[in-house]
């Protein structure tokens, strides 16, 4: 649509708008939440007529959980998916690379949660595919997306030259800025990884989506801040991809990523959409097949960047998350013994007693936090 209506700037001022990200960025976003408002009620209907017994509840989790939440339906992620995959295709320049591979790792590990939550949905248990299966999935996809972005900036920082395999498999091994990670408060590049950023790139992918994953155990818990991450990236991408701004803050700048503003700006509309189902008490849950996605799209968006260490900081709230279930198992298997009552450390709060929405809200709060920070690492360096 992009193309079609840009031939028409010349003739007005209106079709000229279509040529701005910012323009663009806001029509997706709006696009997006109408689509998913209205997809929400009926697809929910349709989910609860196929499901059944909904999503199955852990038994060993908060006690409140068997009583509240049985019964909801989950694979709610569809409905920021479908709206997301269409609103992109309609105001995304689908001539960026970018675009598509972002959009591969969305949809693929869309796929992939949603075969899990089809699994779980279908066995009444909440073990889904087996740890290995998915993750060499995830890994597959990431390997995919990470080679496409990297293509992409090397073909655009060498204009004029040959453009083949072993020619990009050199510059994997030369050193350049292509396979660098910019760090916070250091002026454009920081370690340089070589070929290993390609294993580097695929880390970020799979454990931010899986850390998205991880956090989504409450009512909305997880959805608002992919929003503010989603929000703060957005922000991130427009300033990466314009020369001038990179220059003057001293950020890496990636010629064409600020494309994928448009995109994010899609993924807020469609969460805007579907939180109002998902709001507490939610009336579907957005499953695998919505967390793993927006993390995985996150992690893209950030290796597409380069800001993957600044996604740790604006995406913190998802990291302690992570870094509690980590310190569980570690510390279990050691000692026998557990330092949280339950994790992820959202349910620790539950088992201490504070009511659901107390924990979204502060978690909410500081996920704001966190963006801000994340947000501040761009003019202090």
């Amino acid at each position: 649509m992009l193309e079609l209506l840009s031939n028409y700037a010349d003739r007005s001022q209106f079709f000229n708008l279509f040529n701005y990200i910012t323009f663009r960025t806001g029509g997706a976003m709006f696009t997006a939440m109408i689509f998913a408002f209205v997809l929400g009620a009926p697809f929910i209907q349709w989910l609860r007529k196929k499901q059944g017994k909904g999503q199955p509840i852990r038994a060993d989790g908060p006690e409140g959980h068997l009583l509240t939440k049985k019964g909801t339906p989950t694979m709610g992620g569809l409905i920021i998916l479908i709206p997301l995959a269409v609103t992109s295709l309609l105001w995304a320049d689908l001539g960026n690379p970018y675009v598509w591979a972002v959009l591969l790792v969305t949809l693929g590990f869309g796929a992939i949660g949603f075969v899990d939550d089809f699994a779980k949905v279908t066995k009444q248990h909440h073990g889904g595919l087996s740890a290995r299966v998915r993750l060499g999935c995830e890994f597959g996809v990431a390997l995919v997306a990470a080679v496409i972005m990297l293509a992409a900036e090397w073909i655009a920082t060498t204009p004029g030259q040959p453009h083949d395999v072993m020619g990009f498999i050199n510059a994997l091994f030369d050193g350049e800025p292509l396979t660098a990670v910019a760090l916070p408060f250091v002026m454009n590049w920081g370690v340089q990884l070589f070929a290993f950023y390609v294993l580097f790139a695929m880390i970020v992918i799979v454990g931010f989506g899986n850390a998205v994953n991880l956090t989504d155990g409450l009512d909305g818990l997880a959805i608002v801040p992919v929003m503010i991450a989603a929000g703060t990236f957005g922000v991130i991408c427009y300033l990466v991809g314009r020369i001038d701004y990179s220059q003057y803050l001293g950020i890496p700048h990636v010629a064409g990523v600020g494309e994928l503003s448009t995109v994010l700006g899609a993924l807020l509309g469609a969460s805007l959409g579907c939180l109002w189902y998902n709001a507490p008490p939610a009336r579907v849950f957005m499953g695998d097949t919505g967390s793993l996605a927006l993390g995985g799209l996150l992690g893209a968006v950030a290796v597409a960047t380069k800001h993957e260490i600044v996604l740790a900081i604006v995406g913190g709230l998802f990291v302690l998350e992570t870094l509690s279930v980590m310190v569980q198992v570690a510390v279990f298997k050691r000692t026998g013994k557990r330092v949280f009552l339950m994790a992820p450390v959202h349910h620790h709060f539950e088992k201490l007693g504070w009511q659901e929405p107390t924990i979204v809200i502060r978690f909410w709060i500081i996920s704001t936090i966190f963006a801000l920070a994340g947000l501040a690492t761009l003019k202090l360096r």
